[in-house]
C-alpha cells in the first residue's frame, strides 16, 4: 500500500541543502537531488518541492529528519489511504513544529478529545479563548509565518520520487 505527499522546503540555508537531500533520500530509500531555487521572500535562503510516493507513515518520518534544523522552515503533507489519515507537518525556527491530521480534501481534522481539551483551557484559563485554543488546533500561527514563503513559491517546479519497496 502506497500514497503520496510533497516535501516543500520552504526556506533552508544553501550549506544545508546537501544535507536535506541526504536526510530525506535516507527516509525515502534513495538518493534525492532537489532543485534549488531563490527563495525571494527571504535574501540568501533556497527553497525546493520534493512529491513521493511510498509507504504510508512517510510524512511523518520526513518531518522527523528534518525537524531539528533550527534554521529550516519546511511543510511535509501525506495524502489520506486506505487505513491511514492525511497528515501535514509544517516548522518554522521561531514555532518548531505543528502537526494535524487532513481529510481527503486536504482540511485539518480536529479529534473530539483535543477539541474538549482546548474548551477546557479556555473555560479555566482567563487569559485564553476557545478561538486561540481553535487557532491554534488548526496552526493559525504556523500558517501566517509560512505563507509568505508559500507564495514565493507558487510556480515553481516540482520533481516525483517513488521509494523502492
Amino acid at each position: 500500500m502506497t500514497t503520496r505527499g510533497v516535501v516543500y522546503v520552504h526556506a533552508a540555508p544553501p550549506a544545508l541543502c546537501p544535507h536535506i537531500e541526504w536526510a530525506v533520500g535516507g527516509v525515502l530509500g534513495l538518493p534525492v537531488t532537489f532543485q534549488w531555487t531563490a527563495q525571494p521572500a527571504s535574501p540568501g535562503l533556497l527553497r525546493a518541492e520534493l512529491s513521493w510516493q511510498a509507504r504510508p507513515g512517510t510524512a511523518a518520518a520526513l518531518a522527523s529528519a528534518l525537524r531539528d534544523w533550527v534554521h529550516l522552515r519546511f511543510e511535509v503533507t501525506e495524502e489520506p489511504s486506505a487505513g491511514a489519515e492525511g497528515e501535514r507537518y509544517s516548522c518554522t525556527p521561531t514555532l518548531g513544529l505543528f502537526h494535524a491530521t487532513t481529510g481527503v480534501h486536504g482540511d485539518i481534522l480536529v479529534r473530539e478529545d483535543r477539541l474538549r481539551a482546548a474548551l477546557a483551557r479556555a473555560a479555566t484559563d482567563p487569559a485564553t479563548s476557545v478561538t486561540q485554543e481553535i487557532q491554534s488546533l488548526l496552526g493559525k500561527a504556523w500558517d501566517e509565518e509560512l505563507e509568505p514563503f508559500r507564495y514565493a513559491g507558487d510556480g515553481a517546479p516540482v520533481r516525483w520520487l517513488h521509494q523502492v519497496v
